[in-house]
């Protein structure tokens, strides 16, 4: 057999058409790719990347035939159908919040912690797309002078809310124009020529879900359970890319120009920082890069030991879709990947106490 039988669970959205795009840009070793979404998305066909595909319905036996399977779809669907996924035979990636704080899930960026693939049970969580953003901008410098402390605001555009959310700002920001009324949908106020310290419902601790999102999961992808973190998440009228201002206190001092040498050395990361010319990262030009770009190092004011920096990722690309396809590549060059319905490794789904998979 000289590739993988590929699922990808989730209506032809955004994030599926990138991740379809990825995986044959990248050559990824394919025999066959098979979309799945429920019922009522399902039984139709999808033009993803200029091919034609059936978006089949998903249901318990989906996933006889399949070695790896990537789950773009609702955080619900994902708890409920990925252990059964695994219970068949396949890998799951997961993109979506269900597994990410598991404790039996690695939550993995793979230029950082793919060696957390190593003790994987059938599911690999990959992160919230701010939480990639932060974690790849800061561990080249973890790594050689610990974090103490992050205080980090996000500005993420609404492609991250999906295609109704590009198609409201678009036709929020005609409407401005015009000077006819704006009635929101997507999100709780007009988004349009406007700002929303809102992503995901708040929190009773006062913090919104997308914050704490952030906080968690890059404690876990760093490996540092008590590292303190305090996060304000904003939504933008941008189409695509998110954006973090960072400030990070360290260990010890570390000079920014040492730091830019750092981040220019680190895989996954490009350095875009010379004020003088108004170089440094912004969204409209972090669409469809691979890479975190990072810019407008510079020590922190208020902190003898921190760093301050600006930092913007394609959301739909290296923040989602092409995590998760690093995240695939990594397991099939450690053999993790069964073929055929072959098992290897330690695979069984994250169960409950009783022994049944988590649903």
């Amino acid at each position: 057999m000289s590739g993988y039988r590929v699922a990808v669970v989730g209506a032809a959205g955004l994030v599926t058409q990138e991740l379809v795009k990825i995986l044959e840009r990248r050559g990824f070793p394919t025999v066959s790719l098979r979309l799945f979404a429920p019922d009522r998305f399902a039984s139709h066909r999808a033009l993803v990347d200029h091919r034609d595909l059936v978006v089949e319905e998903l249901n318990t036996g989906a996933f006889e035939e399949v070695d790896l399977a990537f789950f773009a779809t609702g955080a619900d669907v994902a708890r409920y159908y990925a252990p059964l996924a695994v219970k068949a035979g396949a890998i799951v990636v997961d993109l979506t919040p269900a597994w990410r704080m598991d404790p039996e899930v690695p939550l993995v960026v793979p230029e950082i912690n793919a060696a957390d693939l190593r003790t994987h049970r059938g599911i690999i969580a990959s992160p919230e797309e701010t939480t990639v953003a932060l974690t790849l901008s800061l561990y080249p410098l973890h790594r050689v002078n610990p974090l103490k402390r992050i205080v980090v605001a996000t500005y993420e555009s609404v492609s991250s809310a999906g295609s109704a959310a590009l198609e409201e700002l678009s036709t929020q920001a005609r409407l401005v124009m015009e000077g006819r009324t704006v009635v929101p949908h997507v999100f709780p106020h007009q988004v349009a020529f406007n700002v929303l310290p809102e992503v995901d419902v708040f929190l009773d601790n006062g913090y919104s879900r997308g914050e704490w999102k952030l906080v968690e999961e890059t404690r876990k992808v760093l490996h540092v359970e008590g590292l303190l973190i305090t996060a304000t998440c904003v939504r933008v009228p941008v189409f695509v890319g998110h954006a973090v201002a960072v400030h990070a206190e360290f260990s010890q001092f570390l000079a920014p120009e040492d730091a830019r040498k750092l981040l220019v050395e680190f895989p996954g990361v490009r350095v875009l920082d010379d004020p003088g010319v108004s170089l440094y990262p912004q969204p409209w030009s972090a669409g469809g890069t691979d890479e975190v770009l990072v810019g407008r190092v510079r020590r922190d004011a208020s902190n003898s030991n921190g760093l301050a920096l600006w930092v913007v990722v394609d959301n739909l690309r290296k923040g989602t879709a092409l995590n998760a396809v690093q995240i695939a590549e990594d397991l099939v060059r450690r053999g993790q990947v069964p073929e055929g319905g072959k098992r290897h490794g330690k695979v069984g789904a994250p169960s409950n106490s009783d022994g049944h998979p988590v649903q």
